[in-house]
């Protein structure tokens, strides 16, 4: 398996997503930046026919970090992080997510391109090596409506171009993250909502938006567009003080578009320095919560 650009008669193809994203990668490093990513992949293994999960003892009401259910898995996570070792990912956590056979995998962020490559492959990875012990992997948004469903959370910040000065940094700056940050974040407020039909491209998609309240007692999927501190309910987070989280693009999102996506909406929200607006920090999820003049997220692909 290699990543690989599509040619047709000598010319790369200029729709093939991951052309766009080294597009787009091009426009970023002409304006003097390069974006760098992590994505959480998050994934359900179920049964061949795929109508249930695959440990009929993964049962627990609240299961994530699940030490047990983990490791009547392990042989298969070994494998896959074995294989990631391998290839100088550098994996650092792996563990049983929130939903009932649900699983995440997180390795090293990287350069944008890198981590779509990756993305890429790890989804191949995980289906295969799943396939060749009788089991399915799958990164469906919503497969089942009483569990989380699968998110594919992207932390994204800008570098200089040589890679080596975070611009999102400033000590100065409120939670420690800079004007330019701030714009940038402002782009992806400002075009959350058309981002959809990239980070959520698929009707299931909006089974995971906007869902009913799981068996755990919480979807940790947004349901309105804002952005806050270190708080998972919104729809962007502020981890840490060089970065930002968007925890909105499902499982279903393509590895490239996703990475295009973000970084155009990004470089739109500097070039024409949108305000992402008051930070938001109250718990989203919390019965009878205020959200009062926000938008609302999509509640379907149109």
């Amino acid at each position: 398996w290699v990543p690989s650009d599509l040619h047709m008669d000598g010319e790369p193809v200029a729709q093939a997503p991951r052309v766009v994203l080294k597009r787009i990668i091009e426009q970023a490093a002409a304006a003097g930046f390069v974006m760098k990513s992590g994505v959480e992949c998050e994934y359900f293994i179920v049964d061949p026919d795929g109508m249930k999960i695959s440990d009929p003892n993964d049962t627990q009401a609240k299961p994530c970090y699940d030490q047990m259910a983990l490791l009547r898995r392990f042989d298969l996570i070994r494998e896959i992080c074995d294989g990631m070792i391998e290839l100088n990912w550098n994996p650092y956590q792996s563990d049983h997510e929130d939903g009932n056979g649900q699983f995440e995998m997180n390795w090293d962020y990287a350069e944008c391109l890198t981590t779509a490559d990756r993305h890429a492959f790890f989804k191949f990875m995980v289906k295969s090596l799943a396939e060749k012990r009788g089991l399915r992997a799958t990164f469906m948004p919503k497969p089942f409506l009483g569990l989380t469903g699968s998110g594919c959370h992207i932390h994204f910040s800008l570098w200089d171009l040589k890679g080596d000065v975070n611009i999102f940094k400033d000590p100065e700056g409120d939670q420690g993250l800079s004007e330019i940050a701030y714009q940038f974040l402002g782009g992806i407020i400002h075009s959350a909502e058309a981002l959809c039909a990239i980070t959520n491209p698929t009707v299931n998609s909006y089974k995971r938006i906007n869902a009913p309240v799981t068996a755990s007692g919480s979807t940790w999927a947004p349901n309105y567009i804002s952005y806050t501190g270190n708080n998972r309910t919104h729809m962007v987070r502020t981890p840490d003080d060089d970065r930002f989280e968007f925890r909105l693009p499902d499982g279903s999102a393509n590895p490239y578009l996703l990475q295009a996506a973000v970084l155009a909406a990004g470089l739109d929200g500097i070039e024409n320095k949108r305000d992402p607006g008051e930070r938001l920090d109250i718990n989203m999820h919390a019965p009878g919560a205020d959200v009062s003049g926000l938008q609302r997220l999509p509640l379907y692909l149109l």
